[in-house]
């Protein structure tokens, strides 16, 4: 990798210098980019050109903009060898110290753009730091993606063969568009985006060459080309994206469908608008998952028409089953997102939950045991919140089986860091897991496991019982470690019914432990009441069921596609 720097200057006479001498000790080439400046500026530049032999100076004859000026610095790179520049800008807003680690992300990465993300201190002006983030939405429209997570910072590491590509295939704006509009681009070409938090100031000496009208009325013209651009794009990449997805692979290898930054805007957007700002961006997004989502789709599809032909009365469900319904069920589960967030800020009051058997777990708990509450995907496990008996803080841990939530329940507890719900993140149900657990139990604190889900590491540990008229496969995990804690079992099952919460607990054993001789045999029938109650309520609330996968497809023969995908990879 050969690297040279980038600097465009206009004016910049204050900083200049000591950005070049704190630059010297890289040992970079470095093009300095004089755009068009004044006499003042020019004759500074020319000196300083002189004294660092390391620097090649570019002149502009008039002012064309820092895009312009960009670009001729990264082409002049390119046209001398270079493989990748550095691009810093001359007023002293960058960190320079984070430059090795800039440089050593582009070495792992050498395809990427490597991009600075702005941490900002109080010398930011107010209207910058919230405008960005009007530019940040179009931004992830105009990709449809969350890769693009600041497309303002002139910070940068680009792939030079890649961003000639682009010179040569379009022409880019000049000025302080060129820096959204080339990210922008570079992505549709291809390019991974990938980020470096950095150190953003604003010296108060600083020059700032923004013009506010025309600068903004360039940016909205970019933006409405850029937007035009995405929907010229859509379909194709709306066909890759079917084209990709593989129905094959078990559902915890399934990577979240969504960006940390994404989801933590639509998390922003609910705390300052509420559910209908958080609807009004959240929509379209889940609209382009069901469009994208093949999988997720076709499992919907499948689901609901398993409940339909399973129960011909159920009312939800009119008509034959099209993606007329699936398209509901996914909006539903956007829904039931919302209900989370609301659930974990602690919005939602017990006036407006139904708990009837609440007396049932409050005395459970007044006598000081703990217990464990199997729980399942069908409604809003958040919802568990509602088990505070009298408002008295319970503490209650939910198992959560798999990383493919892992960015959402992050911004979750970013949003009520003393929330009594303690997430507790396992890849398995083993004895590890059960030590922790025996000691929350003791102490009187609730573990909740949802016991419908079979995981990766699952294989010959599943137990087949009757879902819906077919053999569904389920784990054994949840069961086994329920019986080792030797406490008393509940189900339980938080669904949303006429426009209110409704909390369904029911005693399911007063323990789940007993002797090694008839083990399988207790396993099989905890299993198969189980499924028999969670079909029950799948039948009542069909739309807030929220596995979006093949429930029914035995898990044998996914662990075989699995381990043939692999055997080819390694060959």
């Amino acid at each position: 990798m050969q690297v040279a720097l980038v600097i465009p200057n206009y004016n910049h006479v204050v900083a200049i210098e000591e950005t070049l001498e704190k630059l010297a000790h890289l040992q970079l080439q470095c093009y300095l980019v004089n755009d068009g400046s004044n006499d003042e500026t020019r004759y500074m530049l020319t000196a300083l050109a002189s004294k660092y032999s390391w620097v090649t100076l570019l002149h502009h004859p008039f002012n064309r903009g820092k895009g312009a000026a960009v670009t001729t610095g990264l082409r002049a790179a390119y046209r001398d060898g270079y493989t990748h520049a550095l691009q810093v800008d001359a007023d002293g807003q960058h960190n320079l110290d984070d430059i090795p680690a800039m440089l050593e992300k582009a070495e792992t990465a050498p395809e990427a753009l490597i991009s600075g993300l702005p941490q900002y201190d109080e010398s930011v002006p107010k209207s910058r730091y919230y405008a960005r983030y009007l530019t940040h939405f179009w931004v992830w429209v105009e990709t449809l993606s969350f890769d693009i997570q600041d497309s303002m910072c002139g910070f940068r590491v680009y792939p030079l063969a890649a961003t000639e590509k682009l010179f040569l295939s379009c022409a880019l704006g000049e000025r302080m568009d060129f820096d959204i509009e080339i990210l922008v681009r570079l992505h549709w070409q291809g390019v991974p985006v990938l980020h470096l938090p950095t150190q953003v100031i604003y010296p108060e000496d600083g020059i700032s060459h923004f013009q506010g009208l025309w600068d903004n009325i360039r940016i909205s013209s970019m933006h409405t080309r850029l937007f035009f651009g995405m929907l010229k794009r859509l379909p194709g990449k709306l066909y890759k994206k079917c084209l990709s997805e593989d129905s094959d692979s078990h559902w915890s290898g399934m990577a979240e469908r969504g960006n940390y930054w994404g989801i933590k805007f639509l998390a922003a957007s609910y705390k300052l608008g509420g559910h209908w700002l958080c609807r009004l961006i959240m929509y379209p997004v889940i609209l382009y998952f069901f469009l994208t989502g093949r999988t997720a789709r076709e499992a919907s599809k499948g689901f609901l028409t398993k409940v339909k032909a399973f129960d011909p009365q159920q009312t939800q469900l009119q008509g034959d089953i099209s993606w007329r319904h699936s398209l509901k069920h996914f909006f539903a589960f956007g829904n039931a997102a919302l209900d989370r967030i609301d659930a974990w800020c602690d919005r939602i009051q017990l006036s407006q939950v139904d708990f009837p058997n609440r007396a049932q777990l409050a005395d459970q708990l007044e006598a000081g045991q703990g217990a464990v509450l199997l729980a399942s995907h069908l409604g809003n496990l958040e919802l568990c919140r509602a088990i505070s008996i009298h408002q008295k803080k319970v503490k209650v841990n939910v198992m959560v089986m798999t990383e493919n939530a892992e960015n959402f329940n992050r911004v979750l507890k970013q949003l009520n860091p003393d929330s009594s719900i303690n997430l507790i993140q396992v890849s398995e149900l083993g004895p590890t897991t059960s030590m922790l657990l025996q000691q929350k139990v003791e102490d009187g604190e609730l573990v909740v496991i949802a016991a419908d889900r079979t995981s990766s590491n699952t294989q010959g540990r599943v137990i087949y019982a009757p879902f819906m008229g077919e053999p569904a496969p389920f784990p054994q995990g949840p069961f086994i470690l329920a019986g080792l804690l030797d406490c008393p079992v509940y189900l339980m099952f938080c669904l949303r019914e006429q426009g209110r919460y409704v909390v369904h607990l029911e005693e399911f054993s007063n323990t789940l432990k007993g002797p090694r001789k008839g083990r399988m045999q207790r396993l099989e029938e905890a299993v198969n009441n189980y499924s028999a109650r969670l079909e029950y309520f799948a039948r009542r609330e069909p739309l807030q069921w929220f596995n979006f996968f093949d429930f029914w497809r035995n898990d044998d023969d996914i662990h075989r596609a699995n381990s043939q995908g692999k055997d080819r990879t390694d060959k």
